[in-house]
Order: C-alpha cells, then structure tokens, then sequence
C-alpha cells in the first residue's frame, strides 16, 4: 500500500514519518520485508535529509493474516468502508475477539470476509470493541498504519462513542448526569467488576432521554474504557441496565441481554482529513421494548 506526502519542513526521512505515526516498527518492515522509502522517485534509505517540497513515497508491504485467527464466512452489517477502515454494526450475543470460550467472534467473520474480497492485508486490527451482548457501532482499522495513525486519538479519547442503555431503578434518575467513580476487578469473579476504591479512573456521562416510570432511555458517553464500565457504573447508582442480571438488571422487561447499543462513533479520517460521524439504528429487541414503553406512557 502507497502514501504520499509532500516535505514541509528540512529534516530527516524518519523524523518526517515519526510525526506522520510511522513507527520504528512499520520502518523495519519496509526496510526487510519489501517495502520502500522513494523521495522524488529514488529510493532512498530512512536518514536520508529531506527538503522542504520533496515528495516522499512510502510503500508498505501487504500484510498476512494471523494463522490463527481461522476466517469464517458470515455477512456483515457494514456502516461505512474505505481502503483504510471498516465500522460495522455488530449483533448483540456474538464476541468481538476469540478467547478460551468464544470461537465464532466478529474478528472471526471480518477475516472471512478479508479472504473473501481478496483484499492485500488480511490482518484484523480492532479499534475499538464491545462486550458480546452489546450491540451497534464497531472501528476496524484495515492495515497496521491505519491502526496507529488512530492510537493518538484513542490516546487522547478523541474517538467518541455514544451508547443508548435502558436503565430500572427506585427513586428518580438525574436528567443529566456524571458518574466518576473507580473500577476494579471483583476478586470473587473472573467476569465481573465493580466500583472500588483502589480500583482504575472512570468516568461517565449521561443525559436521560425518556423517561417511562421507573425505567429511562439515558444516551451515555465514555470518557474511559473499562471493562463493563457502563453496566458497573449504573448499577453502582442504583439504576442496572435492563437485562442484565450480571449485575442486577430486570429480566422482566422484554430483553434478557443488557440493554445497551452503542448508537453513535465519532472519529477524525486521518487519509480524508475530516471528522467521520457513524449511526447505528437500535436493533429490534431493543426497539421492541422502547415501543412497547413509549405505547404505555
């Protein structure tokens, strides 16, 4: 894969690309492994002095698949596509990556799908992920440059993600509010988490959309990323998504997954230089029991 660039400033090859999220790794690969640094159409090597108006040409070499992560063929819900990212709308009830328990994963059905188009790198690089009964908006970068031209945002938390949960608790939800409170590993489970002193930052913000008694349709943003942070955040306030019953959610209310959809990503194109805002619509359980509460209220 080719990308240009044209030279705005007097410096060396890698410290150009050093600020172009070119890594020493993704060098050496270029350097071993086919690749080839061209400046004004000659090869040229990583120090080599650049002027300003020069136009460099990196070509990265294709990138193979993980042998075992094994492609499965499944049709995919796909947002958006380009040569450079892939957002699909991801089903509740399947995985996002292959573990000791889950073998028929998203990543599974994205390198079956990769094989399939016979697309040049057939690795599967996740961006951004979601637990396995959580539905809606998923990022995957399609080759390895892509997925580090991301981790600054991902550092910074410029990647948005915005969720609908339906949430149940006695007493009356906030309109709007902000949940910070620490998460740790609960040590009486290898699954679950809670909310413990000690445990890592984490910070949610919520805004209530409906209300239908003692259940709320709250649209939610992460402003951190753990493990179940959503789930063990509402449950800490008294208010557990719908059916989850990891952590004390109602099972009587239509669904018997968490009622949680991540409807809404929100990232900058770093190849398209613009923002990129991606919807996902609800997925019928979810919907079924939304209409069923706005029809009783």
């Amino acid at each position: 894969m080719r990308f240009e660039f044209i030279v705005d400033e007097h410096v060396k090859v890698k410290t150009f690309l050093k600020k172009h999220e070119v890594s020493k790794g993704l060098l050496a690969k270029i350097k071993f492994r086919g690749g080839q640094i061209l400046v004004n159409g000659r090869p040229e090597n990583a120090i080599y002095l650049l002027d300003i108006g020069d136009r460099l040409v990196i070509d990265i070499p294709a990138e193979e698949g993980f042998e075992t992560l094994k492609p499965m063929d499944r049709p995919l819900d796909i947002l958006f596509e380009d040569d450079h990212f892939l957002v699909l709308n991801k089903p509740f009830g399947i995985a996002s990556i292959p573990s000791a328990i889950h073998s028929n994963t998203l990543a599974n059905f994205v390198k079956g799908y990769y094989v399939k188009q016979g697309y040049e790198n057939q690795q599967v690089h996740i961006v951004t992920r979601l637990d396995k009964d959580t539905s809606g908006v998923m990022l995957f970068a399609k080759h390895g440059y892509a997925h580090a031209r991301l981790d600054k945002q991902l550092q910074s938390k410029s990647i948005q993600k915005r969720y609908y949960a339906l949430v149940k608790g006695s007493g009356k939800l906030d309109p709007v509010g902000e949940i910070i409170a620490p998460i740790a590993r609960d040590e009486e489970s290898i699954i679950t988490r809670k909310v413990a002193k000690g445990g890592k930052y984490a910070h949610t913000s919520y805004q209530v959309v409906q209300s239908f008694g003692d259940i709320y349709l709250v649209d939610i943003q992460l402003h951190t990323g753990r493990t179940h942070q959503i789930r063990v955040h509402f449950s800490h306030i008294g208010f557990p998504l719908l059916g989850d019953d990891l952590y004390g959610g109602s099972l009587e209310d239509g669904i018997e997954r968490q009622a949680l959809h991540c409807h809404r990503l929100s990232y900058y194109h770093p190849f398209l230089e613009e923002e990129l805002v991606i919807e996902s619509p609800l997925p019928p359980d979810f919907q079924a029991v939304l209409t069923q509460l706005q029809t009783s209220y």
